[in-house]
């Protein structure tokens, strides 16, 4: 059965009987009085000379509206005991309000005779929160805030009907409704006794909309140790569709105390599977012991929120405002005062700019940089497009901080969620798909599916932040595929299909295999994370925690003077809420790639797919369109922070810079040299050694542990003495440097060759090769066996740059020439 509630409309006679012998009616003198003095308060109140509400009034004569908007504070300025009447009285008077408006609006203009009326308040004064219901605040008028969670569709809803007696004809009018479908109680005719066949007049008959919702306390106002209470909100006439899931609302209206229909609903046979007999039980059969053996119910309550008026949170930043496309700039100057017009155009104007909102945004984190710079790019988001053949092309950027424990991953993701108005935070290992992207679940009132929205649907428009990515779930995580690059959920269960939009930016944070980090493996062997969830992520930012002195102070010093002195450590260049109206300024521009930005883009990606084809950067996935996509998205963001509405190539150049960054730090693993066959079979042992580039300093830390203790070092001192055992694994960074200096050298004795046109092949011979390298750094060399140590380690650095990495070539290869000719790949090209 459906929930119908108390009618609004102005107080008639509920028994259509006592019309017909003419009984007494009672008059309420106070509801009256209140509907006289707001009657005079609408045709009364002025601003600058005007009256205030009368064009509104006025728009109320058009067939789609019906309630006109009141400020509560106009009518405490006019009246303060009315006000107060009006607060305390709310529920009593709420029909006789809507009568002084459907008259106002009858001395202002013809409407229909049949046309319903309703007032809506704003700016009530005090807000309160769900847990702070009680039974002591019902029938007052309260405004109250919370994130909605779910909504029905709009159901019309019977306020008062027209009858027809199905014994003599006669037409009951105006009956109203009482908690549910109320027939009168007896036919008018005073001939027919008919008590019971009544037909309902549909045409004849009033109806409104009418919605439920169901809102939930905020994650700030929750209290410690609790979970989250609800409340279901009705909400009727210009009130419905106002409010979606993942809004933050303020509701104004009153609390209310209906029957629980449910319960009432529930079928005979639950309480009579309840009363069976046990198996062996000799009394087969048993008088009636109580009513509820009947299935007869006791009538329980409930409290709802029955809501009048439905805003944002807050108007200028908050729920589904902050984020939406359609705002434009001139309803966005409205909502600001001039200061904070004048203050967005400053910070537009600002050189440093860039650097001065991640300092803002994060101060309490010390260091990382590039993954602030790229979350603060996801704030602002790229533009998305559609083609003409519908294909939606996104905007919003995901990305992905990879680290070591203690590299304030959580803290980046929860303060991004306090920051931005519609964020959703989440761990990965408590999270469900349907609780990531949408649930069907029965209502308990009319037993329909509906749909629940999920985090990525709460998120809509905003950001979703996930922790502890790589601890979820492999199946929960194939739920969040379609969401991150189609931007929408599918949904065919349970006879509900629906494709909802889930427009979020995916903020995640997950930890290595094995808790550290590996450097030597590759990104995507150091976490559980599939192919096609990688290369959905705009950014991967890997944090490494190294052992630096000069890092390490600068972090200690931040952590001691932040609990030290909490307020005076905090140094913000912008406050929270200029950030937000900035952003929510920039988020208006739609820039435009310009044609220089465009070839600047694809020679961009060009140098990505060839680096990814060549051996030596080999990154850690392939350099897909993907990649191409994420530098056009960060580019219109990076162009949108500065508020230009044309993409230049310095924008593309910091947008490669931030992916190179992010795919280059993907892949820094430890060279490891494979033994030549010779040293084998004399017994060669691989000690685990890292070397730096300059090897004569032995005591020098490594820049991967950063600290050798004494066993390693006599292991090193050991390694020396023996020319065959020599360091066969060296950092990236250092075979990176040594194989460019080499091929420096290599191109350069190519161009002096070419220049003086000598006979030969041209080239550099293996041995000259070796020999220049020494020279080079034979200031670093001290003894024998040093020396040994790193002809050695040059000779295995030219051998892999032949044979692995394929940037050396031999030129007439002989396998009998112990000193072949070598020259660069013509192809390659040196960073």
């Amino acid at each position: 059965p459906m929930l119908i509630l108390p009618a609004i409309c102005p107080p008639r006679s509920m028994d259509v009987s006592n019309q017909a012998t003419g009984a007494h009616q009672v008059r309420d003198q106070f509801a009256e009085g209140v509907q006289k003095r707001f009657q005079d308060f609408l045709e009364e109140f002025q601003v600058d000379g005007e009256l205030k509400y009368l064009p509104d009034v006025q728009e109320l004569i058009r067939p789609e509206r019906n309630t006109l908007t009141v400020s509560f504070l106009d009518v405490e300025a006019w009246n303060a005991q009315l006000a107060t009447s009006i607060q305390e009285e709310y529920y009593h008077v709420f029909p006789y309000l809507c009568h002084a408006v459907r008259n106002f609006a009858r001395d202002q203009a013809q409407i229909p005779t049949n046309k319903e009326f309703y007032v809506a308040f704003e700016d009530v004064p005090a807000r309160h929160k769900i847990r702070e219901l009680t039974t002591q605040k019902i029938g007052s008028l309260l405004r109250i805030s919370g994130q909605v969670i779910r909504t029905h569709p709009v159901h019309p809803e019977l306020v008062s009907g027209n009858f027809i007696c199905l014994d003599c004809q006669a037409v009951i009018p105006d009956v109203e409704q009482q908690f549910k479908y109320s027939q009168p109680t007896i036919c008018r005719n005073p001939v027919c006794s008919n008590r019971k066949k009544f037909m309902l007049d549909i045409n004849a008959s009033r109806f409104v909309d009418f919605q439920k919702a169901r809102i939930q306390e905020t994650q700030n106002e929750l209290q410690r140790g609790c979970i989250p209470r609800s409340l279901e909100v009705i909400m009727r006439a210009e009130c419905v569709e106002q409010a979606q899931a993942g809004d933050k609302c303020d509701f104004t209206g009153t609390l209310i105390v209906v029957p629980d229909v449910s319960q009432l609903a529930t079928p005979v046979a639950r309480a009579e599977s309840s009363g069976r007999r046990k198996v062996g039980d000799s009394h087969d059969y048993e008088g009636v012991t109580g009513l509820k053996a009947l299935g007869i119910r006791d009538l329980t309550y409930r409290l709802a929120f029955l809501a009048c008026s439905v805003q944002p949170t807050k108007p200028t930043f908050g729920g589904k405002d902050l984020h939406g496309e359609d705002i434009s700039p001139e309803l966005l100057k409205k909502t600001m005062t001039p200061q904070e017009w004048q203050r967005i155009y400053d910070m537009s104007h600002d050189r440093q700019l860039y650097h001065n909102l991640i300092t803002s945004l994060f101060p309490t984190i010390h260091g990382n940089d590039e993954v602030k710079r790229g979350i603060l790019l996801m704030l602002f988001g790229g533009v998305p497009k559609s083609t003409e053949e519908k294909t939606r092309l996104r905007g919003d950027i995901n990305v992905c901080v990879v680290g070591d424990p203690s590299t304030a991953k959580s803290q980046l993701l929860k303060q991004v969620e306090e920051f931005s108005p519609r964020a959703v935070y989440t761990s990965g290992k408590a999270s469900t798909a349907a609780g990531l992207t949408a649930a069907v679940v029965r209502d308990e009132d009319s037993g329909e599916f509906v749909i629940e929205a999920g985090a990525l649907m709460l998120a809509d428009n905003g950001v979703c932040c996930i922790d502890e990515f790589d601890k979820m779930d492999l199946r929960d995580q194939v739920a969040i595929h379609e969401a991150m690059e189609q931007q929408t959920i599918s949904l065919a269960k349970a006879g509900v299909k629906a494709t909802l939009n889930a427009r979020t930016s995916i903020l995640a944070a997950a930890n290595p295999i094995g808790g550290r980090y590996d450097r030597t493996r590759s990104l995507k062997q150091n976490i559980t994370l599939s192919a096609p969830i990688m290369s959905r992520f705009d950014l991967f930012f890997v944090l490494i925690d190294e052992c630096n002195e000069v890092t390490d102070y600068a972090i200690a010093r931040r952590i001691v003077d932040l609990h030290s002195k909490q307020e005076e450590s905090v140094d913000r260049i912008y406050s929270t809420d200029e950030i937000q109206r900035y952003l929510l300024f920039a988020r208006q521009f739609k820039p435009k790639i310009s044609k220089e930005a465009q070839d600047f883009m694809v020679e961009e990606y060009k140098r990505l797919r060839q680096r990814d084809m060549t051996g030596m950067h080999k990154s850690s996935w392939r350099i897909t369109v993907r990649q191409l996509e994420s530098m056009i998205r960060l580019s219109e963001a990076m162009a949108r922070m500065h508020c230009q509405d044309e993409v230049q190539p310095k924008h593309v150049k910091e947008a490669f810079r931030l992916l190179n960054k992010s795919i280059v730090r993907v892949e820094t693993p430890d060279i490891q040299f494979e033994d030549d066959e010779d040293e084998v079979e004399n017994g060669f042992v691989d000690e685990d050694i890292e070397t730096e580039e300059d090897r004569g300093e032995v005591n020098g830390p490594s820049p991967v542990n950063g600290h050798i203790d004494s066993d390693k070092q006599s292991r090193m001192q050991s390694s020396q003495s023996d020319a065959s055992k020599q360091a066969t694994k060296i950092t990236y960074e250092e075979y990176k440097a040594m194989a460019t200096l080499l091929v420096i050298h290599c191109r350069q004795e190519e161009e002096k060759a070419d220049s003086e046109m000598s006979e030969g092949d041209g080239g550099v011979k293996h041995s000259e090769l070796v020999n220049w390298y020494l020279k080079e750094h034979e200031e670093d060399i001290g003894s024998e066996e040093e020396l040994l140590v790193k002809k050695m380690l040059v000779e295995k650095v030219i051998n892999r740059l032949i044979d692995h990495d394929n940037v050396l070539l031999k030129i007439n290869p002989d396998p009998d020439e112990p000193d072949p000719q070598l020259a660069v790949h013509p192809n390659f090209t040196l960073e």
